[in-house]
């Protein structure tokens, strides 16, 4: 180490007097901050800053110098001349890089010269035209290039001609049709085909079936005599009838109503045993005054309407018990909205299938839902002399009106069995020697093609309307067909289907004879 470095240090200390926040250096008086006292003796700095020039002249506002430079390098005022705002120099330079006004014009608001370009680079008003805002030129372009109005043609808010373009360019509406639009209508649809929404089916008023709340109608039933049996609308016996237009009543009672003429004619001549009574409609009895005639109970009388007496007649033979009750009381009893005006009321009961004969046709029913199909299967098993019916878990009850009503009363000649499990009644039937068909529509032979000696003895299984035959049922069949029809064809209802396969096993069990 040199005597250089080996020097001792010496260590200069100062007190600093200065004011806190106060710089001592003049020089950084000018930086943003004054001395308390200015000095005039101090010397200006680069740091210092002066707001003011002390030689230079104060001008106000309106005296201030604006250099704002334009495109061609020009200022826009000129150094000492003063504009008001209206005189000032506006130079906006249009596409074509000239000026929109002259430097020495002034022009009001209405003068100025408007000058949008359209798509053509035209402008939309000559320079020197004044127009009011109807008369103005509107120019909206379409896809093809043409104007929707003409330059001369002034149109009210109703004639504007209005042209949405679907997908394909094409105008939705003609120039001179104007078509009113709905909430939900789209213009730009695929195509200008028009959309056909399918009608309403005109479904037969005999047909439609009265929705009843059934839970209402048992409490009604079972509340309690509130005034005596003699009077009122609605008296106990009536109610407990009332119990039998509803599926829980029938199952709780044991009972069913079977309606119009026919029917009851039917059941009068095939199972009178069943029939507990038949209600037919009437006029109500008055005397000469216009009184109702009441009866001993207090109750008002009727007599039976005239095209009801061979019916009547047929019942009185057969020793059955007649009620004439108005046609108001038939009609809550009746389950659609036009009634024939009579009903019957009979014992629910129905006989057993026998599976032991040597030959015979069975049907099995899965899921049927339809009242109308379930009794066209019953009168295509009487026609066919089937030997019986399984109706599976989830079918219509065979009691209800409508099913009684399709079968015209023959339901209670085909034997048949309700609320069966069809898994265990195929098991059985399998015991018994009988070959279970059923219909599939990807079935590959048609019934003439299975071996005659399967045949002696078949259980057609036939499935729901919508979803068919449950396809679990299927695999265990043992054999599955497909009734020839057009391939413009899916299916057949299920009803029609079953009267097909029954009429050609018939004629095939003959031939077997």
């Amino acid at each position: 180490m040199t005597e250089e470095n080996n020097s001792p240090k010496h260590v200069v200390r100062q007190t600093f007097t200065g004011k806190f926040g106060v710089s001592d250096d003049p020089a950084d008086h000018g930086f943003g901050r004054r001395p308390e006292v200015p000095d005039p003796d101090a010397k200006e700095t680069r740091s210092e800053r002066r707001a003011y020039e002390r030689s230079q002249e104060r001008k106000s506002f309106g005296d201030r110098e604006r250099k704002p430079f334009n495109r061609d390098g020009e200022r826009s005022f000129d150094r000492g001349e003063r504009r008001s705002f209206g005189d000032r120099e506006r130079k906006p330079f249009n596409r074509d890089g000239e000026r929109s006004f002259d430097r020495g014009e002034r022009r009001s608001f209405g003068d100025r010269e408007r000058k949008p370009f359209n798509r053509d680079g035209e402008r939309s008003f000559d320079r020197g035209e004044r127009r009011s805002f109807g008369d103005r030129e509107r120019k909206p372009f379409n896809r093809d290039g043409e104007r929707s109005f003409d330059r001369s043609e002034r149109r009210s808010f109703g004639d504007r001609e209005r042209r949405p373009f679907n997908r394909d360019g094409e105008r939705s509406f003609g120039k001179d049709s104007r078509r009113p639009r709905r909430f939900g209508d789209n213009p730009f649809q695929e195509d200008d085909r028009p959309i056909f929404r399918q009608k309403p089916e005109n479904k037969s008023i005999d047909d439609e079936e009265i929705v009843r709340d059934e839970d209402a109608v048992l409490n009604f039933a079972d509340s309690p005599d509130i005034l005596p049996e003699s009077t009122g609308s609605n008296p106990p016996w009536f109610r407990r009838l009332l119990v039998l237009t509803t599926e829980k009543g029938r199952e709780r009672e044991g009972k069913f109503i079977a309606e119009g003429v026919r029917v009851v004619e039917e059941i009068l001549a095939n199972h009178l045993d069943l029939i507990i009574g038949i209600y037919v409609a009437g006029k109500r009895k008055v005397d000469e005054n216009g009184e109702a005639i009441l009866n001993s109970l207090g109750e008002e009388t009727y007599e039976a309407l005239a095209n009801l007496q061979p019916t009547i007649e047929k019942a009185r033979t057969a020793k059955v018990d007649i009620h004439v009750i108005s046609e108001e009381q038939l009609k809550r009893l009746s389950s659609t909205v036009t009634t024939q005006g009579v009903v019957a009321v009979c014992r629910s009961a129905s006989t057993k299938p026998n599976y032991e004969k040597s030959r015979s046709i069975l049907t099995l029913v899965d899921a049927v839902q339809d009242p109308g199909n379930l009794g066209a299967i019953f009168r295509t098993s009487l026609g066919f002399n089937s030997s019986g019916i399984i109706i599976g878990k989830g079918s219509v009850n065979p009691f209800n009106p409508k099913v009684v009503r399709g079968s015209s009363g023959t339901f209670l000649r085909v034997p048949f069995e309700k609320d069966r499990d069809l898994i265990e009644a195929i098991n059985e039937l399998h015991s018994f020697g009988y070959t279970i068909i059923a219909t599939d529509l990807h079935g590959k032979q048609s019934l003439a093609e299975i071996e005659p000696r399967k045949l002696r003895k078949v259980a057609f299984l036939v499935g729901n309307e919508g979803a068919g035959t449950d396809q679990h049922l299927i695999d265990i069949s043992d054999e599955t067909v497909k009734i020839p029809m057009s391939s413009d064809l899916e299916s057949l209802n299920v009803s029609v289907a079953h009267g097909i396969l029954s009429y050609e096993m018939a004629k095939i069990q003959k031939d077997l004879a």
